[in-house]
């Protein structure tokens, strides 16, 4: 079969969208996937090194094609021209921005729905009509994926897509998230000055991550524990305007800035050794998708609290502290409960590896393969 596949996030492997993009294909080479590929991209250099899968890589080279305009044309008219110029047997968009028309049978992957069900990711009229189009294209493509139940319980709710053209197809974490000690994790963690007892959060800063409930939890720890550190990760937004939000300001006005510490990006491949020198890791997310950082921190075997909203309890199983986003009591009682409780720490050191074990990119990729299949049927029949 011939799959041509809209990389349009390819060479920014630092979004969701690139993650598993990469994730996939890497999976599709791990299982000896014997199709031939063709990633479509929009302009820029384009490292990748997939030994075993076929891949020819077209770019289009205009920097216009990274312009907003720019993006929907490359997604509504050059992408679905190439496919029909390459032969493509099948076209697949992993993310929410498929063609009204394609010539070929299609797949589009629907990671979460957040600007249509939450309203501070709303935006302005362009962004409103963006999504119309993305949601009209969806339900207009052969077969629909997606990360989790919760978010294809969203889809078919509120997309108005049937249960039968959708499959939820669980991602994964990246190999080199791995519970064993490496010898340079101590100076990574210096890189970032860490101190030896620290609680990270590394995840976004939009206001559905809910870092200002974390804070709020944190000073009720902090008040019974003075010599732990939050560390908190990731770039930090130059203020609050939805949906970003800068935790700064609180954790002035709740002053506890002498036990937070904002560390600022990470990079990668920085990040299991900061995961494992963690006392624990909190990614309290009030809706997600998937959650990739839930499954990261568990293969590093560090103990988690998350929450029990939208797919984050399908991934922790019961390998973390899952509370209600709202709750922060139960919050500061479960981070408080993984620094003094070490044979419950040692148990969820135990449970998260295990837990993560269950979701390997070779089986993304085997059952996106599968649902390939399965669309070129429905085409054909």
């Amino acid at each position: 079969m011939r799959i041509a596949i809209n990389a349009w996030f390819l060479s920014r492997p630092g979004t969701g969208s690139g993650q598993y993009l990469r994730g996939l294909l890497q999976g599709m080479a791990d299982v000896g996937a014997d199709h031939e590929i063709l990633l479509v991209t929009p302009s820029g250099a384009v490292e990748l090194e997939m030994p075993g899968l076929e891949v020819t890589v077209e770019t289009l080279g205009a920097a216009f094609w990274r312009s907003n305009p720019g993006k929907v044309l490359f997604e509504q008219a050059a992408f679905p021209w190439i496919c029909r110029r390459w032969g493509a047997d099948l076209a697949h968009v992993p993310y929410w921005g498929s063609p009204l028309w394609c010539p070929t049978p299609s797949v589009v992957t629907i990671h979460d729905l957040i600007p249509l069900l939450l309203p501070a990711y709303r935006g302005g009229l362009l962004v409103r009509l963006y999504t119309q189009l993305a949601s009209a294209a969806a339900r207009r493509a052969t077969w629909v994926l997606t990360d989790s139940q919760a978010s294809k319980q969203d889809i078919e709710t509120h997309l108005d897509i049937p249960a039968e053209r959708m499959e939820a197809i669980y991602l994964a974490a990246a190999g080199h998230f791995q519970p064993e000690p490496q010898p340079d994790d101590e100076a990574i963690r210096q890189r970032y000055g860490l101190p030896e007892r620290y609680v990270l959060y590394l995840a976004g800063h939009d206001v559905r991550k809910n870092v200002g409930g974390l804070l709020e939890a944190f000073l009720t720890v902090a008040q019974a524990d003075a010599d732990v550190t939050l560390a908190i990760g990731g770039r930090l937004p130059a203020g609050s305007r939805p949906p970003l939000y800068d935790p700064r300001p609180l954790a002035q006005a709740l002053d506890i800035t002498e036990q937070v510490r904002f560390i600022g990006w990470v990079e990668e491949g920085h990040k299991p050794a900061l995961y494992r020198g963690a006392a624990c890791a909190v990614f309290p997310s009030r809706y997600e998708g998937f959650g990739l950082p839930v499954l990261e921190a568990l293969a590093c075997g560090t103990p988690l609290v998350t929450t029990t909203t939208s797919s984050l309890p399908e991934l922790a199983g019961y390998a973390s502290f899952a509370v209600d986003p709202e709750d922060t009591a139960a919050r500061a009682g479960a981070i408080l409960a993984c620094l003094v409780d070490e044979p419950l720490a040692a148990e969820l050191r135990q449970r998260g590896p295990a837990q993560a074990a269950g979701f390997t990119w070779a089986e993304t990729a085997r059952q996106t393969l599968a649902a390939y299949e399965k669309a070129a049927e429905q085409a054909g029949g």
